[in-house]
């Protein structure tokens, strides 16, 4: 059956098209009793708008685009979650893409998704974008931004992260109290914000219970478990590893501790391990992992009201606002406290 337009409403009603459209729309010059007699023949012809014609009319759809390194990465899709349930609650639906971790794939689904004339862009950088023009060119385009987790700083966006800083700062001062001197860190790779500022945490609290930078013990990697497993081996080639690691997240400390185990190291005795994001598998681990708890929901969420409040102030009067949330330490048993041989 063909699907009914707002001119064969406007016919049935007896009134023009554009009476139809503004009464749809809620029109505060359409009478109440026109508002009704208008939604009485949607419903009964089961009129659904042509959201194409409305998004070239409005130059944007009712879709948000959401572009994420990974989407098997559990806090990606927790994120993904959240957003979803924000866009869905405005009437606004979703379409994921996942970078791969790749600065390529990430500019060919930024292009796709501004070319589908998607309302807005949700995103977290891959771990190769260091480059972020075509970003900047969807800002130049008008299209609404939000970044949350890992974004560019120099961007004029809304955005969406957990004090990377003070939560590395608490890590290693968690390893420093516990007896472990020689700490290393499995960090991510250069040029994202994050990693800076998890390194920058690792540093300073390092120099606040007075222990020794060790160069070598900074290691740069991936966020995925192979960067960890890499990372352990070449930990277990030095003369004097490390006797506790802070890992960039959960992924590449599990990647550290089955290739510590593997190796034949005992955990948290040979070697402590802390991870960084609360996957589930960090709780299912023997011992158990202790690391660092992201509000990935949460986050999602924010960033997505976020997005919604800027389609609300489209007239310019829309200011970029980053949102920091907390993050809390859990303590687990690969990095309980022991007495240390020197």
């Amino acid at each position: 059956m063909a699907q009914y337009t707002i001119k064969d409403l406007a016919r049935y009603v007896g009134v023009s098209p554009s009476t139809v459209s503004r009464a749809l729309r809620d029109h505060p010059d359409i009478s109440e009793s026109m508002k009704k007699r208008v939604e009485e023949a949607a419903r009964k012809f089961n009129y659904q708008p042509n959201q194409l014609a409305q998004s070239l009319q409005k130059k944007r759809s009712s879709t948000i685009g959401v572009i994420v390194p990974e989407i098997r990465h559990h806090f990606f899709s927790t994120a993904i979650s959240g957003i979803e349930e924000v866009a869905y609650e405005h009437g606004y639906t979703i379409m994921v893409c996942q970078s791969n971790e790749t600065l390529a794939r990430e500019r060919i689904n930024t292009q796709a998704l501004i070319s589908n004339r998607v309302a807005g862009l949700l995103i977290a950088i891959s771990s190769e974008t260091t480059c972020y023009d075509h970003l900047a060119d969807v800002l130049r385009q008008g299209v609404p931004l939000v970044q949350f987790d890992r974004v560019v700083e120099e961007l004029p966006t809304g955005k969406v992260v957990v004090d990377d800083y003070k939560a590395a700062y608490e890590a290693v001062a968690h390893l420093a109290s516990s007896g472990y001197r020689r700490i290393g860190h499995m960090a991510g790779q250069d040029g994202i914000s994050l990693n800076g500022l998890r390194y920058k945490g690792y540093r300073d609290a390092l120099h606040a219970y007075g222990l020794e930078y060790v160069p070598a013990y900074h290691l740069h990697g991936g966020y995925r478990e192979e960067d960890g497993r890499q990372g352990a081996k070449q930990y277990l080639a030095m003369e004097r590893p490390p006797e506790a690691i802070l890992a960039i997240n959960d992924p590449v400390a599990v990647g550290l501790f089955s290739e510590f185990r593997r190796a034949g190291l005992c955990i948290p005795e040979d070697v402590a391990l802390v991870g960084f994001s609360d996957t589930p598998v960090a709780a299912l681990l023997e011992p158990a992992l202790t690391t660092v708890y992201q509000p990935a929901f949460c986050m999602g969420k924010t960033a997505a009201q976020l997005l919604m409040r800027q389609f609300d102030e489209e007239n310019g009067t829309f200011l970029p606002e980053t949102v920091v949330l907390e993050t809390k330490l859990l303590i687990r048993g690969s990095s309980i406290a022991r007495e240390r041989r020197q």
